[in-house]
């Protein structure tokens, strides 16, 4: 079965930077697309950023664009998100799902939550 531990989110100061990263397992990471969203406290999801299969094309949200970057180890089955300049608009639970398609309700993982605040 698909099983996605995030990790590696954290309360971090406006400007600070923060890793998140997906271990996957369960099915053939390195063979499907994948993508971050979020969900900041009383809002819906939203998508962050996507890549492809090879770690060859991403994609970013507007708001992410110039401060996230998303890649992947398939060796490791693993993803993750670098994300620099974090604002406090960006504290939210992230989670990372397989596909380009935003879920309609949160994955079953605990996602990982980041606190942006001074």
């Amino acid at each position: 079965q698909v099983r996605l531990v995030e990790s590696g989110g954290g309360l971090v100061q406006p400007g600070g930077s923060l890793r998140l990263s997906c271990a996957a397992s369960g099915f053939g990471f390195s063979t499907d697309l994948m993508m971050w969203i979020r969900q900041a406290p009383g809002k819906g999801l939203e998508w962050v950023a996507k890549i492809d299969d090879l770690g060859g094309r991403q994609h970013y949200a507007d708001f992410a664009k110039g401060r996230f970057t998303i890649s992947r180890d398939n060796a490791k089955n693993t993803l993750y998100l670098q994300m620099s300049n974090l604002r406090p608009e960006d504290t939210a639970v992230y989670y990372c799902v397989v596909g380009w398609s935003v879920p309609t309700d949160p994955p079953g993982g605990q996602g990982t939550q980041v606190t942006v605040s001074s």
